[in-house]
């Protein structure tokens, strides 16, 4: 999506100011609808900034100032299709933001991806930033993918050691230059989990893969039993590194199978056995309905997403 190399790296720093100030502001919706709206008649090629920024649509040269193209092509952010270009990487707003992330579609096994649930992953954290008692001291977004929720602790914690970690390198040049927009402070390290990186956090953060995904795409399968493998090592991981008063935020789906949720019955015993209060809400009922077609849902009737919060009992402390 973006290269290695600093000089690129200036060329997306220079092509997002410049769409800033154009006024751009694109909200990314599920990959489904996003295939549903560009199909309709009139779609196929870009007519606006929105078109290819944010639908990821092809364009001819002549469609946008030299102040974008220009950055676009040194970056490798558009490569040549037909008599025009296609772009490889979208932009989208979120808590007043700009994010990098991967271009429709995100086939590839390291695509950068940032959608509806990045969205609601973000709002359940700064929702639980407004309710804690006590300030952050060091917190860490696992699988950070764009960096948006580690961004969004930063700016309301800009005190905080925030760690963005991530196994594919590609998310964490993505979060890098995303947290570098924003104006914060974060440290991507490349870690599995926490595997990686050393001492305690009193915050912690993570919206896992959840799927079965057949094509094993880094940033969209769990593993496990419908794919609630990742969701339940976030847990236990979590559960070693959390300081006295410190909380995890999970993210995450559910499979709803004859009306039980295995994967809560599954968390709550591990937030148990490792002495952590929890509490487990559903925040969207019924999502990615069309899963339920394939062979890995076959017993599934809903796939629901859900927030757990996990906190290790104790008066907060610092997690340095």
């Amino acid at each position: 999506m973006i290269p290695d190399d600093p000089a690129a790296e200036d060329a997306v720093l220079a092509l997002v100011s410049a769409l800033r100030e154009s006024g751009y502001a694109f909200t990314t919706v599920t990959p489904a609808t996003h295939a549903r709206v560009n199909r309709r008649p009139g779609n196929a090629v870009a007519r606006s900034l929105r078109d290819v920024f944010g639908w990821s649509r092809p364009f001819r040269a002549d469609l946008l100032p030299p102040a974008l193209l220009d950055p676009m092509r040194r970056a490798g952010a558009a490569v040549p299709e037909g008599d025009g270009f296609r772009p490889t990487l979208r932009l989208s707003s979120l808590d007043g933001e700009v994010f990098l992330h991967s271009a429709y579609p995100p086939l590839d096994a390291d695509a950068v991806f940032f959608g509806p649930d990045t969205m609601r992953f973000v709002q359940a954290v700064v929702a639980h930033l407004a309710a804690r008692p006590g300030p952050v001291r060091r917190a860490v977004d696992i699988g950070c993918g764009s960096g948006a929720a580690g961004i969004a602790i930063a700016k309301r914690a800009p005190e905080a050691e925030v760690l963005l970690v991530d196994v594919n390198d590609k998310a964490l040049r993505a979060a890098a230059l995303n947290a570098r927009l924003a104006g914060v402070r974060v440290h991507p390290c490349r870690s599995d989990l926490l595997a990686d990186v050393e001492g305690p956090f009193d915050l912690i953060v993570s919206n896992p893969p959840f799927m079965i995904d057949a094509a094993k795409r880094a940033y969209r399968d769990g593993g496990g039993r419908h794919g609630a493998g990742l969701s339940l090592a976030v847990i236990e991981a979590a559960a070693d590194r959390l300081a006295p008063g410190g909380t995890l935020v999970l993210f995450t789906g559910a499979a709803i199978v004859e009306g039980a949720d295995g994967f809560r019955r599954e968390a709550g015993e591990r937030c148990r056995r490792a002495g952590l209060d929890w509490s487990y809400r559903e925040v969207d009922p019924d999502a990615y309905g069309e899963e339920l077609d394939g062979p890995a849902y076959a017993e599934v009737e809903r796939i629901a997403l859900v927030v757990l919060e996990a906190t290790r009992p104790g008066p907060s402390g610092d997690a340095r």
